[in-house]
């Protein structure tokens, strides 16, 4: 009579101690850059919450001035601050570098310069005048902040330092809640549905910090931002349609508070 072997298969073994890798190396990533901001922004909702001021009365910096008064000094950390906020997409680089690849297998490059330009135009068209409309109206309702996009004094390098700051938050987040996300999970697995699900989820916590407008906005737009993603497999033009998409909003807000009754300023 023959028994069934109860000998560990080294290849299973070897698969799943590489995915247990994958998923720890993926909770480091996300520690270290946009998990974390979902759970400081977490914190900060609650905070708003519970400030005697109703969240339509309050008011969420996203630019601010970092040191008041000194203009060359604030220059320095606003430049400083946008090169940090980079380094997540380095490690991101590195890590796939390791593994064989690099950024391009995320359609992270410039080959297709003209169609990711015309494709990020197109959705940043259809996204934006749609992203404002449910702001307006999340603020109206008293569910979400007043957003300030610039708190920069009107110095000669408030708008490239605007301009700047939107490219960088459209890189971070298309490349690591996009690209290098999807990646891994599918890599680890995980159905599309699940994907979806999981990097919108994530999009929209670290903008809840603005409020529930923030938070389902930006979830939304994280779903189409997948799905787009999925049709194309290349982050590049979800990059143009983000970092155009901020550069409105920043440099709108820098030109019109004060100047137009419809914009909310606190």
């Amino acid at each position: 009579m023959t028994t069934a072997s109860t000998e560990p298969d080294p290849q299973a073994e070897e698969a799943a101690g590489a995915r247990r890798l994958l998923a720890v190396e993926l909770l480091i990533v996300l520690g270290l850059s946009l998990g974390a901001s979902g759970i400081s922004s977490a914190i900060s909702f609650v905070g708003s919450l519970t400030e005697p001021a109703a969240l339509g009365h309050q008011v969420a910096v996203l630019n601010g001035s970092r040191a008041p008064g000194r203009p060359w000094l604030d220059l320095a950390w606003q430049l400083f601050y946008v090169a940090r906020g980079l380094m997540p997409v380095v490690l991101v680089g590195y890590l796939l570098v390791r593994e064989g690849s690099s950024l391009r297998v995320l359609g992270f490059d410039l080959t297709r310069k003209l169609s990711d330009l015309g494709r990020g135009l197109a959705v940043a068209a259809a996204i934006g005048g749609t992203g404002l409309g449910l702001y307006l109206a999340a603020h109206a309702a008293g569910v979400n902040l007043a957003v300030a996009p610039s708190g920069l004094p009107d110095v000669w390098w408030r708008i490239p330092v605007l301009v700047a700051s939107a490219w960088q938050n459209a890189i971070l987040e298309e490349v690591v809640v996009l690209g290098y996300l999807v990646r891994r999970l599918r890599q680890l697995g995980w159905a599309w549905p699940s994907v979806i699900a999981t990097s919108a989820v994530l999009r929209g916590s670290y903008h809840l910090y603005q409020g529930v407008g923030g938070l389902v906005g930006n979830m939304v737009m994280g779903v189409v931002f997948c799905l787009l993603y999925r049709r194309w497999g290349r982050v590049m033009p979800l990059v143009v349609a983000h970092a155009l998409i901020d550069t409105v909003a920043f440099v709108g807000y820098a030109l019109l508070a004060g100047h137009v009754s419809w914009l909310p300023t606190g």
